[in-house]
């Protein structure tokens, strides 16, 4: 008898917990391998340690990673359409646009491109946290310079929130880069999730 009404308790805690996740709003993140985790463990990338630190709070979130390594601000409009009508966020974390710079595409194209996906999601009842990019001084002073005033014009003119540059963390740290001097190791992923959880508080 005792044996059956612990697996009868454990299995209505464990219903309660599930509910619980499936009834939290979700943080649709949705980028590319900076916020993918390329090179590293799913738990090691700073969405999941986000959603860690968020289980906590008195508004937590349940984070859907919807990143793709690779993806370009053009690839993200294509497919931003599909995740808002699967997942339904409250709020949406849009960290898009360095493969279009690093292609060194135009940046009035990618701004179009980042100012329909905020429409999209806003249109879709959720806020939207942009998060920045720069470009390195090879891709030349007047593109590097509009491409890095995109972010803060935009989250001015649809008034979302704004991470001005991910990596502002790290740059100045190679040991927190992997081989390929782009992509943060794990120990840098703490320090991108604790200045995105700083930043995201007003929309929280």
């Amino acid at each position: 008898m005792r044996r059956s009404f612990i697996v009868a308790a454990l299995i209505l805690l464990i219903s309660k917990v599930a509910f619980a996740a499936a009834a939290a709003p979700v943080m649709l993140v949705f980028g590319d391998s900076l916020s993918a985790g390329y090179g590293l463990a799913a738990d090691q990338a700073w969405p999941s340690l986000l959603q860690r630190d968020l289980a906590g709070t008195k508004t937590p979130y349940r984070v859907v990673n919807a990143s793709v390594s690779g993806e370009t601000t053009a690839g993200g409009l294509t497919r931003l359409p599909a995740a808002l009508k699967e997942h339904h966020p409250r709020l949406v974390v849009l960290e898009l646009g360095a493969n279009d710079g690093l292609r060194g595409l135009p940046v009035d194209a990618a701004q179009r491109n980042l100012a329909r996906m905020i429409e999209l999601a806003q249109a879709a009842g959720a806020k939207v946290h942009l998060i920045g990019m720069q470009m390195p001084p090879n891709m030349g002073p007047d593109y590097t310079r509009n491409f890095a005033n995109m972010y803060p014009a935009l989250a001015r003119q649809y008034r979302t929130g704004l991470t001005p540059f991910l990596l502002a963390p790290v740059i100045t740290h190679p040991d927190l880069f992997q081989a390929d001097q782009l992509h943060p190791t794990a120990a840098g992923q703490p320090l991108l999730a604790t200045q995105i959880r700083k930043d995201l508080a007003p929309l929280l």
